[in-house]
C-alpha cells in the first residue's frame, strides 16, 4: 500500500524512528501536548499506538541490541548450544522478580481515553478499529505475562496511584486472565481494519498473532493443565484467526527460503504479513547479519539434535530414508539429501569461524554477500557492526499454515474432526513446494516430498507419547523457525522440555559433522572431539586423525544442571522474588508465589 499524502509521508518518518526504539519508555514524549488536549484526533491515536510496536514486534532489535531478536535473542532451546557452560533454568526463587505492568497501564490510558475522550470525535467504524488495536496489544501482553508467571493480576482500567487495594490486588487465575485475552482478540480480529497502510497493524496482522497466542493456549491447556474443554476454545480460535489469513487469497508461498531474511525490503512480499523495516537513513539498523558474515566469529552454533531432525528429500527419517549416504552428515553431503531449509540455514562447508559447532548459520545474510567472503574479500560495509539494514518478516504466510494445520492437528485428538490430505496440502505440502533459490539447486537440493497421510514416516526417534502426524507438523515447524522466536515456547506448551535435558540428550551438547583430516586439518588440536552415529566419543590424541570423523563437540562443553523433578522448581513457571513477597507484606498485603515453587 502507498501512502497518499503529505501528512502521511510525514508520519511514515515518525513511525519507522519510534520503531526502531527499544523500550518506549526510554523515548522522548511523541507530542508536545498534554493528556486532556492530546486525545483529539484520529492521528494522536496513531501516534500513541505507535510506541507499542517495537515492543511487540523486535524483529532483529535495534543496533547492537538483539534482546528477544531473532537467532541472538534465541539461544535457550535444543537447536542451539553454547561452547562452554549451558544456559540453565532458574532453580531458586531469585531475591528479585516480578512482572512490570507499565505496558498494560499504557494500554488501559489509550483505551480510556478512547472511550472517554473520544466517543464523539471518532465515527464509530474508526472507534471500533483504534479500540481493536488497544485491546489487540492489552491482548498480547497478558498472553506474555501469563506465559512467564502464570496467574498475574488482571487490569482492564488505569488503577490509581493512591488506591493500594488495586495497586496490590492478588493475582488473578491464568484462566480469568486468559479468558480476558481471548475476548481482547476476538474483539480486535471482528473490528481492525483489513488495511491501515503499510507498516501498521490490520486484521491480518491481528489473524496471525491471534494464531499464535490462541495455539499456545490450547496446547498449555490440553498438555499442562490436561483441560481439553479449555484447550478446544483455544485451539478453535488458533484456527479461526489463521483461515482469516489462509483464506483471504493475499498471502502465497512464493519466495526462496533465505530471500525472506536477506532482503532490503519485503514491502509487497506475499509470504510475508508483517515485517519490520529496517532503514539507514533514518538511523534504524541491527546487527543480527553481521553474525551471519561468514567473518564474525561465533560461540553458538546448532546441536547435533536439530541437525538430525531435519528430514530428507524424499521424506522420511534418515534412519530409514531410500535416500543414497542418507547417513552420510557431511556438510557437502548433507544439503543434497535433507529438506532444503537445511542448505539456507548453514554454510555448506565446515569453518572455525564457529567455534561451538563448526557449522556456520547464514540464514539472515543474502548468498552474495557469503560467496564474496568466501573468495576471501571482506563483508560489505552493511553487514558489518549494527549497519544491517535487511527487514526481518514479523509474521510470515509459513507460520499462519503450520498454526492452522497444528491447530486442527490437535483438535482432532479431543473429538474434533480428522485432519484430511487437503489440509496437509494446503499447509505443509504448500511450504515444501517453496521455490529454490538458483545457487541451492546448481549444489544439488531438491524439494521435500510431500507429507502423505497415507504413509506417515517412521521415524525411530519419534517420542512415543506424540501421534505421528503430530510429530511431523512439529518437525516442520523445527525446521522453519530454527534460530528464529518459537521453539523454547513449543517446548513449554507442549509440555516437552524435557528434551532440553543434557544428561539424557547427549545430542544437545555436540555441533556439526566435522571429517577433520579432510576438511580442517588445521584444527585438530587438543580439546577436539567427535562423537559418532553409535554415540561413542572420540578424543583428539595427537595420533588420531583419521578417526576424528562425527559431531563436533569440544571438551570443555558442559550440559545444563538438572531443572526436571527438583523439589521447589517449576521450569515450565517463573518464580517472583522474595522482596516483592515481602513488600506486600509490609503494605499489609499477600503476594503468593507462583505454582511449583515453594511459598515461604
Amino acid at each position: 500500500m502507498k501512502y497518499t499524502n503529505t501528512y502521511s509521508i510525514i508520519l511514515a518518518f515518525v513511525v519507522m524512528t519510534l520503531f526502531g526504539c527499544k523500550k518506549f519508555l526510554d523515548r522522548p514524549p511523541l507530542t508536545v501536548a498534554n493528556d486532556e488536549t492530546a486525545w483529539t484526533t484520529e492521528d494522536n491515536v496513531r501516534l500513541y499506538a505507535n510506541k507499542f510496536y517495537p515492543s511487540f514486534f523486535t524483529g532483529y532489535g535495534l543496533g547492537f541490541n538483539t534482546d528477544g531478536a531473532a537467532m541472538m535473542g534465541y539461544q535457550f532451546n535444543d537447536d542451539v548450544f553454547l561452547m562452554g557452560n549451558q544456559g540453565n533454568f532458574t532453580r531458586a526463587v531469585p531475591n528479585s522478580n516480578i512482572w512490570s505492568m507499565s505496558t498494560v497501564r499504557s494500554i488501559n490510558i489509550m483505551l480510556d481515553r478512547l472511550e472517554t475522550k473520544m466517543q464523539n470525535i471518532l465515527n464509530e467504524e474508526a472507534y471500533n478499529h483504534w479500540t481493536g488495536i488497544g485491546r489487540f496489544f492489552r491482548g498480547l501482553e497478558y498472553a506474555e505475562l501469563s506465559t512467564r508467571f502464570g496467574d498475574v493480576p488482571y487490569y482492564d482500567h488505569v488503577p490509581s496511584d493512591i488506591d493500594l487495594d488495586d495497586l496490590y490486588k492478588p493475582r488473578t487465575p491464568r484462566n480469568e486472565v486468559m479468558d480476558a485475552v481471548y475476548d481482547d482478540l476476538k474483539f480486535a480480529l471482528d473490528n481492525v481494519r483489513a488495511a491501515d497502510g503499510d507498516q501498521f497493524v490490520n486484521k491480518y496482522v491481528v489473524a496471525g498473532f491471534t494464531s499464535r497466542v490462541a495455539l499456545y493456549e490450547g496446547t498449555w491447556q490440553k498438555y499442562y493443565y490436561n483441560n481439553n474443554e479449555r484447550a478446544r476454545k483455544f485451539l478453535e480460535l488458533a484456527t479461526e484467526a489463521a483461515n482469516v489469513i489462509v483464506s483471504s487469497g493475499r498471502f502465497d508461498i512464493v519466495t526462496d527460503f533465505r530471500s525472506l531474511f536477506a532482503s532490503n525490503t519485503l514491502a509487497g512480499n506475499r509470504d510475508v504479513v508483517f515485517y519490520r523495516h529496517y532503514d539507514p537513513a533514518v538511523s534504524i539498523t541491527h546487527s543480527v547479519a553481521s553474525y551471519n558474515n561468514l567473518s564474525e566469529s561465533l560461540a553458538f552454533g546448532p546441536t547435533a539434535d536439530l541437525i538430525k531432525s531435519f528430514i530428507c528429500v524424499d521424506g522420511k527419517p534418515w534412519q530409514n530414508s531410500g535416500e543414497t549416504a542418507a547417513s552420510d552428515f557431511s556438510l557437502s553431503k548433507i544439503i543434497t539429501t535433507r529438506d532444503s531449509r537445511l542448505e539456507a540455514s548453514f554454510y555448506d562447508h565446515p569453518t572455525a569461524k564457529n567455534r561451538a559447532a563448526f557449522w556456520y548459520i547464514v540464514k539472515f545474510i543474502p548468498r552474495s554477500v557469503i560467496t564474496s567472503v568466501e573468495a576471501g574479500n571482506t563483508p560489505p560495509n552493511e553487514f558489518t557492526s549494527s549497519k544491517n539494514e535487511t527487514d526481518y518478516p514479523v509474521f510470515r504466510y509459513a507460520e499462519a499454515l503450520i498454526n492452522w494445520i497444528e491447530a486442527k492437528a490437535e483438535l482432532s485428538t479431543i473429538g474434533g474432526a480428522a485432519v484430511t490430505q487437503s489440509d496437509i496440502d494446503l499447509s505443509i505440502n504448500k511450504i515444501r513446494n517453496r521455490p529454490l533459490a538458483a545457487e541451492a539447486i546448481a549444489k544439488g537440493v531438491q524439494k521435500t516430498a510431500p507429507l502423505s497421510l497415507a504413509d506417515l514416516p517412521n521415524d525411530p526417534a519419534k517420542d512415543p507419547s506424540v501421534p505421528a502426524l503430530l510429530w511431523e507438523i512439529r518437525r516442520e515447524r523445527r525446521m522453519e523457525f530454527a534460530f528464529e522466536h518459537s521453539r523454547f515456547e513449543d517446548l513449554k506448551r507442549w509440555g516437552k522440555l524435557s528434551y532440553m535435558d543434557t544428561d539424557a540428550r547427549k545430542d544437545l551438547t555436540a555441533g556439526g559433522w566435522v571429517n577433520f583430516a579432510a576438511e580442517v586439518p588445521s584444527e585438530l588440536k587438543t580439546g577436539v572431539s567427535v562423537v559418532d552415529l553409535a554415540g561413542n566419543t572420540i578424543v583428539y590424541n595427537g595420533s588420531n586423525g583419521a578417526a576424528m570423523k562425527g559431531f563436533f563437540r569440544t571438551t570443555n562443553t558442559n550440559g545444563r544442571l538438572p531443572f526436571l523433578n527438583q523439589t521447589g522448581v517449576n521450569p515450565y513457571l517463573s518464580p517472583v522474588g522474595r522482596n516483592q513477597i515481602d513488600q506486600y507484606e509490609t503494605k499489609g498485603y499477600t503476594l503468593t508465589q507462583t505454582e511449583g515453587w515453594p511459598q515461604n
